[in-house]
């Protein structure tokens, strides 16, 4: 089981004087992985270091610190509790105490270790993203049934036939959404895959 955060969540902690602040947040690609960073990063900070993995895709960032000893036990951490679509960032205000390679390790991986055992989680749900026009005299239809498989409508734009839609669907409860749609519509709407998350 995958697991994704409920909302943003913080932990904060002090290790020899200096300051540990993490913030986690979910993410959905590495765009909003930079967003999240851009929006808490602190310019002041001695650093902000960061690790993000969303699917098969990671990065991350010591910013300053030694190789290896911040960014790196994000990612663990992250791994090691099976988040994905997650964003870790850790905050260091240097108290004065060097904490060495192996201290730093520890540090910055147990500040987000610690925040993610903390922080809300909800299973992630892993779906495709299915394109469907959807014709006004069974839009209220469609609208009402998709929750019951955990559809979630990314996007309606409506025109003057109906409604362009996207979906996120999930990958196990694909096949019975795309026949109800067919089944529904005739066969008479196509339904395209967009992409696969």
């Amino acid at each position: 089981m995958t697991w994704t955060l409920d909302g943003i969540a913080e932990h904060e902690s002090i290790i020899r004087h200096s300051v540990f602040r993490t913030l986690a947040a979910p993410v959905e690609d590495e765009a909003g992985a930079m967003a999240f960073l851009a929006k808490v990063a602190v310019p002041d900070a001695t650093h902000n270091c960061w690790a993000f993995r969303v699917g098969g895709r990671y990065r991350v960032s010591d910013d300053g610190e030694p190789s290896g000893t911040a960014g790196r036990p994000i990612l663990s951490a992250i791994e090691g509790q099976d988040f994905d679509g997650v964003m870790v960032v850790v905050i260091r205000w240097f108290g004065g105490i060097k904490l060495g390679a192996g201290g730093l390790v520890r540090a910055y991986g147990g500040a987000a270790a610690a925040c993610l055992r903390e922080a809300a989680k909800i299973e992630r749900v892993e779906r495709i993203r299915l394109g469907f026009h959807c014709p006004f005299p069974v839009y209220a239809e469609v609208e009402a049934k998709l929750p019951g498989w955990n559809v979630e409508i990314r996007r309606c734009d409506f025109g003057a036939e109906g409604a362009t839609m996207e979906l996120a669907v999930p990958v196990q409860e694909r096949t019975a959404v795309e026949n109800w749609l067919r089944d529904l519509t005739r066969g008479q709407e196509p339904i395209r895959v967009l992409d696969e998350q």
